[in-house]
């Protein structure tokens, strides 16, 4: 593999390195209990969505955390070759615990600059990643320049309900609810703080499409999910 551009890691990304590090242990026992199991069928559905990889198709999972979408994804297509990336040693420690080397590579590196070649990949994921990502526009520029031309990219992440009523029930869970259930479980409510931030920053649905068709993504497309709460974008590098 080629060495990744130079990226100084930013106070940013060490704030949210610092956060996953700290509630890595119990990571996936909170995301089931915050979203009462739900997330597992998101995942499925963002899986899905690579009818299209070619058989022995190579797939990167960015932000890939403890590998729960690498799994969800070679159970859906064993033949895939998937590789990890995340910023959280933390996390990929625990990933390597839950799928053999040889079954997915993990490496550690920033979003914002990938240490593989362009066009290594014919697809790439994501799950609830790409709002951590400091720069998510660098982000998905680097998911496009590895991915070969053809190649998918898929992107799950929270979003904003359409529903006013759903909005605010929803807001009022994550701001005033998911922190404490997150806190203790994990022992680090701060971390869940930052997540409900980070959901009430990120862009809405059609707003987010624009953003990965500027940084180049043909084909743009969107699936909500539970009412709005989550979405599956998708696109393709021309």
């Amino acid at each position: 593999m080629p060495p990744a551009t130079p990226h100084v890691l930013t106070p940013r990304n060490l704030e949210i390195r610092d956060s996953f590090d700290a509630i890595a242990r119990r990571y996936d026992l909170t995301n089931r209990v915050i979203s009462c199991g739900v997330d597992l069928h998101w995942r499925k559905v963002a899986v899905r969505t690579f009818a299209d990889l070619p058989k022995g198709g190579r797939v990167l999972d960015l932000a890939c955390g403890t590998c729960d979408l690498a799994l969800d994804l070679l159970k859906h297509r064993p033949d895939a070759r998937v590789v990890g990336a995340d910023l959280s040693r933390v996390m990929l420690g625990i990933a390597a615990r839950k799928v053999p080397a040889a079954t997915v590579p993990l490496v550690n590196a920033p979003a914002e600059a990938l240490p593989f070649a362009d066009g290594a990949f014919d697809g790439a994921m994501i799950a609830f990643g790409i709002r951590n990502v400091p720069d998510y526009r660098a982000g998905l520029r680097e998911m496009l320049r590895v991915l070969r031309p053809g190649g998918r990219i898929v992107v799950l992440e929270f979003s904003t309900p359409p529903s006013r009523l759903l909005w605010r029930a929803y807001n009022w869970y994550f701001f005033h609810v998911l922190p404490h259930i997150g806190g203790l479980i994990t022992g680090s409510q701060q971390a869940y703080r930052y997540l409900t931030r980070s959901v009430s920053e990120f862009p809405g649905a059609a707003e987010f499409a624009r953003v990965m068709q500027e940084c180049g993504f043909a084909s743009v497309t969107w699936r909500s999910m539970t009412g709005g709460i989550a979405c599956v974008h998708t696109g393709v590098r021309p």
